[in-house]
């Protein structure tokens, strides 16, 4: 069976991403994809974009607003573009998104299993399942607004969709992995993402088995009128199940505030990458430094690029920390350095060609950095996490 990964809270954000970041973030997502792909495979992208700490951090390093719910519009979408033209190349396509875009994901499903192979048809008929169960099955109070199907020439999927409580100002992602799937209404997600907000009836739990079973007894058996008479009388005596009869699941909880505050951010993880970017970058990473104007600030994005491509998953427990690579949309924690996220673009990409070449010095540096910044945080100093905003913000217009 999929597992239940966790959940996080997600406050609704409204705004738009601007075309001058919502380019960079389809250009930096499409090289990180190809970068996980080259060293781990298809499979592992699928993976990690059903894990939900590591797609709000994903999100965070792209330079989208850490905290909110449009880090899953934007991810999406900038993935759908970014991977467009390396869809034949990589074997991986993203299909939907939000809205009218949600609604045609089977038919791009469909033409996606005529040109590669695959039976477009059950790709199309898993979409409309995913919504359904997300929709109809689980009856939590959010409404469905975005269906993001990822899939893979092997046929393996992932579905991210979300869905938003106007009256909680929240939203709820849900996350589903094909791999290990046995069944679409027996503990069928990978993760959910949002606060338990009460009762919430999940006729998909493997508890529920009875109860499906039931239901369908009773609609065999019970004539309309009756079934609807019976259920009136027992409304005012019914009683929603205790929190403890709830599925219990490690959950991020998103704060509503929009900046970054000490307690957001692991801060030894963050003063590993600065140590690392600092101290042992110009002689360690020398290869990354050689594409012109790229010093320690770019080596320390790259740094926090290169754990989202390689970190383990209990290193995206604060997905605020990677929004100190590329700053944020909204200039939180600090406004968005475009040339330092230029460079970055620039050295990946440099990395990801020669890598295809059979040259993968470049990568494997960046690998490397990635196990610097771990190895440094357990022993460094630096920084306290306003100080680096301080400093961030007063640098901003030698950033760009």
């Amino acid at each position: 069976m999929a597992r239940r990964a966790g959940s996080a809270d997600l406050p609704l954000h409204g705004g738009r991403v601007p075309a001058w970041l919502g380019q960079r973030m389809s250009r930096l997502g499409g090289v990180m994809a190809e970068a996980i792909v080259h060293h781990y495979g298809r499979d592992e992208l699928l993976r990690r974009l059903a894990h939900p700490f590591w797609f709000q951090s994903f999100g965070a390093v792209m330079g989208m607003d850490w905290h909110s719910s449009g880090v899953t519009t934007s991810v999406i979408g900038a993935l759908k573009r970014g991977l467009a033209p390396l869809s034949a190349e990589l074997g991986v396509h993203v299909c939907g998104g939000r809205g009218k875009h949600s609604r045609r994901t089977p038919a791009e499903l469909q033409s996606i299993g005529e040109r590669v192979g695959l039976d477009g048809a059950a790709l199309a008929d898993a979409s409309r399942m995913t919504a359904k169960v997300d929709s109809a099955a689980v009856q939590d109070g959010f409404e469905l607004y975005l269906h993001g199907f990822i899939v893979t020439d092997d046929g393996d999927w992932t579905v991210v969709q979300q869905g938003m409580s106007g009256d909680l100002r929240q939203a709820r992602r849900y996350h589903w992995l094909s791999e290990g799937l046995g069944s679409f209404v027996e503990e069928p997600h990978a993760a959910i993402d949002g606060r338990q907000g009460g009762a919430i009836v999940n006729l998909v739990d493997r508890r529920a088995e009875a109860s499906r079973g039931a239901q369908l007894d009773l609609l065999r058996s019970v004539a309309p009128d009756r079934l609807a008479a019976d259920a009136l009388a027992l409304e005012p005596a019914a009683s929603p199940p205790s929190q403890a009869a709830q599925l219990a699941l490690p959950h991020l909880v998103m704060p509503t505030h929009h900046d970054v505050r000490p307690k957001d951010v692991v801060a030894r993880r963050l003063q590993g990458a600065i140590a690392a970017a600092a101290e042992r970058g110009p002689t360690d990473f020398a290869d990354l430094l050689r594409t012109p104007g790229v010093g320690a600030r770019t080596v320390r994005a790259l740094a926090m690029v290169a754990e989202v491509v390689h970190g383990a998953p209990c290193r995206f427990s604060d997905p605020a920390r990677f929004s100190f690579a590329h700053g944020g949309k909204d200039r939180h924690p600090f406004p968005v350095p475009t040339r330092v996220y230029d460079q970055t673009i620039a050295v990946l990409k440099t990395a990801v060609a020669q890598a295809k070449l059979g040259q993968d010095d470049k990568l494997e540096a960046l690998k490397r950095l990635d196990a610097e910044q771990r190895r440094l945080e357990r022993a460094v100093e630096g920084p306290s996490v306003d100080r680096v905003i301080a400093t961030e913000r007063s640098r901003s217009a030698d950033y760009g």
